[in-house]
């Protein structure tokens, strides 16, 4: 059966409404334009994120239900707890979020990863630009795992994370819940669920209350220095 899909002006940043993404596949939207920072910022302050592989256009996405986390709700496992004393990783906000966003697509492979040439490019453009964060875990000087992902006002719109040593991932996660709390997050989008997200504690929420909470932050404001480069120290373990 044919699809409609509508095709972005190259020139204007202009999307459809959210209400128009397809049920299947799960909240397709649009594709065509581009991944310059303006049409990217004006997507995710409408819950709307760039998803494709490469020889693909740029296809565009707002699935429902939403996969999130409530970051204020994240609970550690007190196996993770012991793990991460004992562990000796450092992590750090900030410090090297291209070589995050380069190491989320590698790990993945070229077969598997949606973070395409130009992807990278963008979001690395996009953190030097302020809108772009990244969480960084440490092994002797060695970067082992992180995650990267936009901010929208309180909320942290995710896009990957790779892990090349146990928990890597999930200490990265862990933290960053713990700090962006401290400073007035309120909600992590992690797009789609999948098994991994899950065992994590995501939870879905449908599209309607998803974007009635989106309108009410993406203009709200974090407590200064929320994404300042430092170090994050495990706090009330």
């Amino acid at each position: 059966m044919a699809i409609y899909l509508p095709e972005l002006d190259p020139v204007h940043i202009q999307f459809p409404t959210t209400e128009m993404a397809l049920d299947d596949p799960n909240g397709l939207l649009a594709f065509g334009g581009d991944l310059r920072p303006e049409r990217l910022v004006s997507a995710y302050r409408q819950g709307i994120f760039p998803w494709y592989s490469e020889g693909e256009p740029i296809l565009w996405w707002s699935p429902a239900p939403r996969a999130v986390f409530l970051p204020d709700q994240f609970k550690p496992s007190k196996s993770l707890r012991k793990y991460f004393r004992k562990s000796g990783y450092q992590v750090t906000l900030n410090q090297a979020c291209h070589e995050v966003i380069r190491l989320c697509a590698d790990s993945r492979g070229p077969e598997e990863t949606w973070i395409t040439d130009d992807m990278m490019q963008a979001y690395q453009l996009m953190h030097n630009l302020g809108h772009c964060h990244s969480v960084e875990v440490w092994r002797e000087s060695k970067l082992i795992g992180g995650l990267y992902g936009i901010q929208i006002g309180t909320v942290f719109c995710g896009e990957s994370m790779f892990s090349l040593a146990d928990n890597a991932s999930k200490i990265a996660l862990w933290l960053f819940c713990q700090h962006f709390t401290a400073h007035g997050g309120t909600l992590i989008d992690c797009q789609m669920m999948n098994d991994h997200l899950a065992s994590l504690g995501a939870v879905e929420i449908d599209r309607t209350p998803f974007m009635q909470f989106l309108q009410l932050q993406r203009d709200a404001i974090l407590e200064e220095g929320c994404f300042q480069p430092r170090e994050l120290h495990q706090a009330n373990s």
